[in-house]
């Protein structure tokens, strides 16, 4: 029965041993114009039936790869339409076997449905297509830099019109040969002949300006690239993309727009991002990610007032792990929520025994961030309402910090969320304020308590008119809706001095201290409780 379900459905199996010389094919192997083939015959009769054109890239077929390297081409046969064969190799390379099926068959799952492009497996396909060519060719791949974070800005929908008019323009500036496809979630990528220019062409297409329900976008791409002989002998497209994708990787570590080309020492570096990944995993069991505190200052009568917990990773050989280098791979792994829940476990547990040794603390808090997302999340509210009656905190002390991009993904059920966790005890933040797009009707309307103000604006007050206005204007609002206002970014007594000026209540930031290991920042929080007030820095270094 499976082989007459193959020919009704126009498609046949094949399997390629190199060392017998031997190609089998079994299914509707007449209908894809195989039929002189089947149901065996050699590598020669196989490239034989090819177009002559094709003929190069059908003996890429049958070239022994790795194990497990992936095999999709299109190829033209004489008296057939064009067929799609797709497969795997196997033992060592010792066999290859697959599917094999017409391009009409398989031609509706190769376009990415939001651009128009190809999509990944597309992609692939005509790219091992212009690889069997003789030359040199260049495989680049660019990344759009920043897509979360237009994502939490301007929602879904939106930040899709701006992938979307980017494959219009990626398809403009590029041949269809030159298999201009959309190859991740924010990747795309082409293929060309090596030319001066090729990757200027790429960035030229994704870069320029648009404008988006009201708001002008800047793109910015990071790009990497890779570049091989053709023929057929030329590496699996596959692996190429692989490469391409790493030197990609490297650029965009570098920061916003930047390029790299494939290297061997990147074989390396990505072996260490393996290692580090197993190690991230087993941090967690281990208790080598926790939380450190930075102090928040009330500006006015200067003393510690609360603390942020920001979560550190103290790696057993490498050190202090840079926040940067495993907060981003905490989420491509999927253990934010897990990493949030801890934060918040044991934030709490250490703000309950500080208050429990310190009653002249008085109204101490620790903020807690929640991760991208981490408001849609089942039983965080019951989660909250556990920690807060496990540790006995009084109402209020545990603030719970989310960012304008959380709430505006969907501001009803946000506000429901938010009002339930005000119900079970926590305080609320609302953090980097001034930096998306929230309406202030939202805001006036869901149950903060405190505005946080975006380092950058403090940062820059004393230097930027703007910035102060910013500030400014935050204080005031956060003064009309009766709500506490945190400035984040204070490097100096200067900075504090200005704020004070201008109203505002809290203080945060290196003129005070970084982020402390919890029996530092008891030692910090005794200071300035013996001294009456936090030590600030009269300027930065």
């Amino acid at each position: 029965m499976a082989i007459e379900a193959l020919a009704a459905a126009e498609t046949a199996l094949w399997l390629w041993s190199p060392s017998e010389d031997s190609l089998r094919i079994t299914g509707a192997a007449h209908n894809l114009g195989l039929g002189a083939l089947a149901p065996e015959c050699s590598g020669a009769a196989f490239v034989a039936v090819a177009l002559p054109q094709d003929r190069a890239l059908a003996e890429t077929l049958l070239t022994p790869k790795a194990e497990g390297t992936p095999i999709t081409l299109r190829l033209r046969m004489r008296g057939a339409e064009t067929c799609v064969w797709r497969g795997v190799w196997l033992e060592d390379g010792l066999r290859a076997a697959g599917m094999v099926a017409l391009e009409g068959r398989s031609a509706r799952s190769e376009k990415d449905p939001l651009t128009g492009l190809l999509d990944r497996r597309g992609f692939l396909l005509r790219a091992s297509e212009a690889l069997s060519a003789p030359g040199e060719h260049e495989l680049i791949v660019a990344d759009l830099d920043r897509l979360r974070r237009l994502n939490e800005a301007l929602g879904h929908e939106r930040a899709d019109l701006i992938l979307s008019a980017l494959g219009s323009r990626l398809s403009a500036a590029f041949e269809a040969n030159e298999a201009p496809g959309r190859v991740g979630e924010d990747e795309f990528a082409v293929v060309v002949r090596r030319e001066a220019g090729a990757l200027e062409r790429m960035r030229d297409a994704l870069q320029q300006p648009l404008r988006v329900a009201g708001f002008d976008i800047y793109p910015t791409v990071s790009i990497g690239s890779v570049t091989c002989e053709g023929g057929a002998d030329a590496p699996d497209a596959a692996e190429l993309l692989r490469r391409a994708e790493l030197a990609m990787g490297q650029a965009k570590a570098a920061g916003r727009g930047g390029q790299a080309a494939y290297g061997r020492a990147l074989e390396s570096d990505s072996l260490s991002r393996l290692a580090l990944e197993a190690d991230l995993r087993n941090a967690f069991v281990r208790g080598e990610i926790g939380p450190f505190f930075q102090p928040i200052v009330n500006l006015k009568t200067g003393a510690v007032a609360g603390f942020e917990a920001l979560a550190r990773w103290r790696h057993p050989r490498r050190g202090m792990v840079p926040p940067d280098e495993f907060l981003g791979l905490t989420e491509e792994m999927g253990l934010m929520h897990e990493l949030g829940l801890m934060m918040m476990t044991e934030s709490a547990r250490q703000l309950a025994e500080w208050l429990r040794r310190h009653p002249r603390a008085g109204r101490l808090f620790c903020s807690v961030n929640l991760s991208v997302g981490e408001i849609e999340r089942p039983h965080l509210v019951e989660d909250v309402e556990r920690i807060i009656r496990e540790t006995g905190l009084p109402r209020g002390a545990l603030k719970l910090e989310v960012t304008e991009g959380d709430i505006m993904r969907d501001t009803e059920a946000s506000a429901e969320v938010l009002r339930r966790l005000k119900d079970v005890g926590a305080s609320l933040a609302l953090d980097d304020f001034g930096t998306g797009f929230s309406s202030l009707s939202y805001l006036a309307r869901l149950p903060f308590d405190t505005l946080k103000i975006d380092r950058y604006f403090v940062l820059t007050m004393d230097k930027d008119e703007g910035s102060a206005k910013i500030v400014k204007s935050v204080v005031n609002l956060g003064r009309d809706l009766a709500l506490e206002v945190v400035a984040e970014g204070v490097e100096n007594a200067h900075l504090a001095g200005l704020l004070l000026a201008d109203h505002c209540h809290y203080g945060q930031g290196f003129g005070y201290a970084p982020a402390l290991p919890p029996q530092e920042a008891e030692v910090y929080l005794n200071e300035s409780l013996a001294d009456g007030t936090a030590p600030i820095k009269q300027r930065s270094a």
